[in-house]
């Protein structure tokens, strides 16, 4: 053990397993009495005369065995070397929940070459990467929305779910109020001080059972701000309708209907912000901009702590080598014979 190291046992119950010693000692003991005995006239004589040195150890064999018992029953309590390290570091971040559209109109080829969905997956995939310390949740919606993903520090998983996303999922349309409403229920068991909703989108709302104005007055009681950001360039955009004999996409030039002036007003009634992303780089700089806005709340410590180290191995590799000897000297020179 290291100085400034305490020893503690992750299973004491295993000591228990300790009064197997004592049991084996008396096993023993009650076995060499009743061993068949031959009586001499002269058997005074002979327990006086000289004993050889292997005569003297010959319990030597099943005390390392018992021995070696011992030292298992101390390892199965696990025992751990504890040590404070210094410079505990605090590490802070944020709860966010991003709500992303999967209507038809992410279809849009205007972020050339790609469309506006696989632009907005890559610059997600990107930033939930970068984010190791912020809770990450992941809503999608269409005519109405769903829960993707709860709040998770597991950037791996929420990565493989944002790949996943597809078209055609939900049943078309944006509804952007049941979207916030989902996202907000997410956040409301949330006991960070910095509670946030992307809502990544690039339509107006035309559909859903809940108002944007009303979600946005849920999101402002609980203390969530959100955070909107219109995709897009607007206007005339190309959108595919077809593929042609060699299997290369056909586009037609539509006009998809946006309301930014709503975007702006759930921004201003949560405290949150609006961008207009009319391209990958605007996207990256619109999600670094709302964290760039938020203070930051604790979630948990790394760095630091109480570190734990696993001390049976000191026991167990001792246990096998005295074993092993006992059993190779019982079955040596001093082997007992009753």
């Amino acid at each position: 053990m290291s100085p400034g190291e305490s020893l503690q046992l992750a299973r004491p119950w295993a000591l228990l397993l300790l009064a197997a010693v004592p049991l084996a000692v008396a096993v023993l003991a009650l076995e060499r009495r009743r061993v068949p005995r031959l009586r001499h006239p002269r058997a005074a004589l002979l327990a006086a005369a000289w004993r050889s040195p292997f005569a003297r150890v010959a319990w030597l064999p099943k005390g390392l065995v018992v021995l070696a018992l011992g030292l298992v029953a101390l390892a199965l309590a696990r025992p751990q070397g504890r040590e404070r390290r210094p410079g505990d570091a605090a590490v802070e971040g944020i709860d966010i929940v991003i709500a992303l559209d999967l209507s038809t109109s992410m279809r849009a080829a205007d972020f050339e070459p790609q469309n506006r969905l696989h632009v907005a997956k890559e610059v997600l995939k990107d930033f939930i990467g970068r984010r190791r310390t912020d809770r990450i949740g992941l809503v999608v919606f269409a005519g109405d929305a769903w829960t993707q993903a709860p709040l998770t520090l597991d950037q791996g998983i929420l990565r493989g779910l944002v790949d996943q996303l597809r078209f055609g999922v939900i049943e078309d349309g944006t509804a952007i109020g049941n979207a916030i409403a989902t996202a907000v229920n997410r956040l409301r068991e949330s006991e960070a001080r910095s509670k946030v909703i992307i809502l990544i989108t690039d339509g107006d709302n035309n559909a859903g059972q809940i108002s944007p104005q009303e979600a946005a007055g849920m999101a402002k009681a609980l203390g969530i701000r959100v955070f909107p950001i219109l995709v897009g360039k607007g206007g005339r955009v190309p959108y595919p309708v077809g593929v042609d004999f060699f299997g290369e996409p056909i586009y037609e030039r539509r006009e998809f209907p946006v309301n930014p002036a709503l975007l702006r007003q759930l921004a201003e009634t949560t405290g949150g912000a609006y961008t207009n992303a009319t391209d990958r780089e605007t996207l990256e700089h619109g999600l670094q901009a709302v964290l760039d806005r938020m203070e930051k709340t604790r979630v948990f410590e790394v760095g630091g702590g109480i570190r734990s180290r696993e001390r049976f191995d000191v026991l167990l590799l001792p246990a096998f080598w005295l074993a092993a000897a006992g059993i190779a000297l019982g079955l040596g020179r001093l082997r007992s014979f009753p």
